[in-house]
């Protein structure tokens, strides 16, 4: 299904940044000076397969298009879907890789029917995230990720949940008024304490900067440009980082593998299938690393999305609160959040704009094909969901802030089952989506009762896209406690 749009997309809108390159601002001027057209094919189609070449663009000698990801995040790989189409390729870091763009192409890689697509993560992330589920394929994914799931249960989700409401309410209670409040650091320090008591049962407070460093450390490395371990590089506060994560959850495990409580940590510890097999401790480490990075990391991302979304739209903003006092004092229950519809409308449309992980990595374990192009074996594949989230051809208006268009009336979302798809999809969908979910609604719903916020009609979010994207001066809001009515 193709959307048909509502009228001309305003390019001055305040989406802009995700869709058009600047031309006017001198750094991004050189850059694009500095970047050179170098056409050029992956590799010549067997005789008679009746395949295409991909073709693309090298860019800068090693670093291919990586500066312009770096400076210009989606608006980078938009601008080459719309030169080279679905599927093209580049070099960058030395590494040739194939770009695989919009919802078509993203079915057959996440379809993976003929078992040609393995995960490709390991060059980004292994040294730092060593078989985390992300990293993990085929049938032994399957088995790990078949544990795992007793830790995601809807009965394990309820017994968070308290726990969750309870941390939020008293963080959020904590936060001054009629000033402005940095909400990407502040929220990060809450999930990350949320993340900690939840997931592991356990009081970071003295340990949280510590830990929060080593995670940080971990997930700029991956697109580190000197891969080895030179003083003062990116790669080697990754390493440092992992040997402090490493550190904190040995310790923690003898406790873990005794107790029989309801946190994330000892649930793992636990878990077995019908014949008996259970995880290695360091199958628990290693899952457990990776779990908190991504579940702290994401929900930080999509709860300060949210924030300046709601902050820049007060009409939003009045709705949600105004569903959120629907149900006076009571207390917040999973069913009752759950059937909170604008609220659900507004997270849909920022993880729409800011997805959280942008895309997907792949690596071909044999040759294939992509739409007719011909991929051959040991290639990297860049999956850019992001990008499907912002192509016109599926999205009515797509700069436009618009939560109504996942309503049931719309649907938009429908248009293609992978024009939306924040939590990636296929066998490596989001185990956590559902926690993810709770999370970021119980952090609104907090912040909605308890005050109201403004920014600037001027201010743009600076995103950063040298890791997941986050805001590099905070994503400040400006608070004011709202005044409850008698």
């Amino acid at each position: 299904m193709v959307i048909a749009q509502h009228g001309p997309v305003d390019l001055g809108s305040e989406n802009r940044q995700f869709f058009e390159i600047p031309r006017n601002r001198p750094l991004d001027i050189a850059l694009a000076a500095m970047t050179p057209e170098r056409a050029a094919i992956l590799a010549k189609p067997p005789r008679g397969s009746g395949l295409q070449p991909v073709v693309g663009d090298l860019g800068m000698p090693f670093i291919g298009h990586g500066l312009g990801w770096l400076r210009w995040g989606p608006a980078q790989q938009l601008d080459l879907y719309r030169k080279y189409g679905p599927v093209s390729w580049e070099k960058p870091l030395g590494n040739k890789t194939v770009l695989v763009t919009g919802p078509d192409a993203t079915q057959v890689v996440v379809n993976n029917k003929d078992k040609a697509f393995g995960q490709g993560w390991d060059y980004y992330i292994g040294p730092f995230f060593p078989r985390g589920l992300l990293l993990l394929q085929f049938e032994e994914h399957m088995f790990h990720r078949r544990l795992m799931q007793h830790a995601f249960t809807r009965d394990r989700l309820a017994a968070y949940f308290h726990d969750l409401t309870r941390l939020v309410d008293d963080a959020v209670g904590q936060w001054e008024p009629n000033r402005q409040l940095p909400s990407y650091p502040t929220i990060k320090a809450m999930t990350l304490d949320i993340a900690a008591e939840i997931f592991m049962d356990a009081d970071v407070g003295p340990e949280r900067d510590r830990l929060n460093d080593a995670f940080i450390a971990c997930t700029h490395a991956a697109l580190a440009v000197v891969r080895h371990p030179v003083p003062g590089g990116n790669w080697r506060r990754g390493l440092q980082g992992r040997k402090v994560l490493e550190e904190y959850f040995y310790r923690m495990l003898p406790t873990k593998r005794a107790s029989r409580e309801d946190d994330m940590f000892s649930a793992l510890c636990h878990a077995q299938t019908e014949d008996g097999r259970r995880f290695s401790d360091a199958d628990v480490v290693n899952h457990m690393i990776f779990l908190v990075m991504a579940a702290h990391d994401t929900s930080t991302t999509t709860a300060t999305t949210a924030a300046y979304y709601l902050g820049k739209h007060p009409e939003w903003q009045e709705r949600a609160r105004a569903e959120a006092l629907a149900r006076g004092d009571a207390p917040l229950d999973m069913v009752g959040l759950e059937g909170m519809p604008t609220l659900e409308l507004v997270i849909k449309e920022c993880l729409r704009l800011v997805a959280p992980v942008p895309g997907l990595v792949r690596k071909t374990v044999k040759d294939t094909e992509i739409l007719g192009r011909y991929v051959p074996a040991g290639v990297m594949v860049s999956v850019d969901h992001w990008v499907n989230h912002l192509l016109p051809e599926y999205w009515s208006d797509p700069q436009r802030f618009d939560p109504d268009r996942f309503s049931e009336k719309r649907r938009e979302d429908k248009s293609h089952r992978y024009a939306w798809m924040p939590f990636g999809a296929g066998a490596h969908k989001c185990i956590g989506m559902h926690f993810g979910m709770l999370e970021v609604k119980t952090i609104l719903d907090a912040m909605l009762r308890n005050f109201e916020w403004t920014v600037p009609s001027d201010y743009r979010i600076p995103w950063s896209f040298s890791s997941m994207p986050f805001p590099r001066d905070g994503a400040p809001i400006t608070l004011q406690r709202r005044i409850k009515l008698a």
